[in-house]
Order: C-alpha cells, then structure tokens, then sequence
C-alpha cells in the first residue's frame, strides 16, 4: 500500500536499492532528504552525478580516481617495484589506513570464483601482468581469507613465480582482541603458519 504518494514511494524504492539499505533506513534517509532545503539537495545531486561522470579506473593500478592517475601511483616517494594485488578499492583504503605501506597497488576489481561464473579474464589479472613486465622486485598478494580469495591467490602465485618475481601472502589469523575458544579451526592454522619470532 502507498502511504506517502508516488514520489515519496519512487525516492523510497531507489535509496532501498544501495547497499547496505533496507526500507527502514531508506525510509529515514527519503525524509531526512525531503525535509533538506533544497540547494543542499541540489548540491548533493550535483555532487553524485559529478562523481559519477568524473571518477574513472587510475591508468597504473585500477584503483578509483577523477584523475588520469590516483595519488599513489603519482607519489614518487613511493617504492613502485613492491606492489599489493587487492580485490577492491576499499580494501586500498584500508590499507592505506595503516600509514605503514611504502608501496603500490594493484586493484583487480573481484576474485575468481567458478560458482558465480568469474574467471580470470573477468578481473583486473591482464593488467597486472603487463606491470610485471617492467621493474618490479615484489608482489604482496592481500586478497581476502574467503575460498574465492585464497583461489585468486593462488592463480596469481603460479602466474607470477616463472617470472622469478618474489611473491608473498599476508598472513592472517587471530583478530585482535580474539578469543581462540571461538575461532575457526582454518585462522588458526593460519595464525600458527604465518608465526614471526619475538
């Protein structure tokens, strides 16, 4: 049933669309929206729709930028023959977060996973050897925990090891703040391989 007339319906419908927002949350953002003045509504929309016009794929790493190139791959105070293959642009964030990376990125926009019909041809993996053809000493593999992660690390391993490139894995395991009781027999193994020595 339509409480609040059609164009209230429409906003509602399309904000429940992005995610991470379900009716409620859209419900409450469609108000919060009507009740703006209207020039910052007006700014916000221009603002989206600029982004979405501007912002493209930086030229070096895949990552998203309004530039031809991000600022990463820009900065030359960085080491550009280590590179972090990651499968998103938040998980660059991320890392970035942490102020402790000297390197470059690699962003391949996914994993392999046969189940949902992603090969390697579906992610950003043609790209990334081609910049392995110039000087690069390192690649640090940062693709997630999950069976889709490990399986693109892997594939990636195997491209790059004839190529006499060093090729590293993050290591993970026990959270911060974990307690080992609760957590998984396969982070554990992990934490335990992935040991450093005090």
């Amino acid at each position: 049933m339509d409480y609040y007339g059609s164009q209230i319906g429409k906003l509602i419908e399309e904000l429940s669309r992005l995610p991470g927002i379900g009716p409620k949350s859209a419900q409450r953002l469609a108000f919060h929206l009507i009740n703006l003045p209207e020039e910052q509504v007006d700014h916000l929309a221009n603002t989206m729709m600029n982004a979405r016009h501007n912002v493209r794929y930086c030229k070096t790493c895949y990552t998203l930028t309004d530039q031809e190139e991000c600022p990463v791959c820009r900065d030359m105070q960085r080491d550009h023959k280590t590179i972090m293959v990651v499968e998103t642009t938040r998980d660059l964030a991320a890392y970035e977060k942490t102020g402790k990376f000297e390197g470059v990125y690699h962003v391949l926009h996914g994993a392999i996973s046969p189940m949902l019909g992603i090969g390697p041809g579906d992610i950003k993996l043609k790209e990334l050897m081609e910049r392995l053809q110039g000087d690069v000493d390192e690649v640090i593999i940062a693709t997630n925990s999950s069976l889709e992660g490990e399986t693109t690390a892997m594939y990636i391993s195997k491209l790059i090891k004839p190529t006499g490139i060093k090729v590293s894995r993050i290591a993970s395991g026990v959270p911060v703040g974990g307690d080992l009781e609760y957590i998984d027999e396969v982070t554990l193994l992990r934490a335990l391989e992935g040991r450093t020595q005090l």
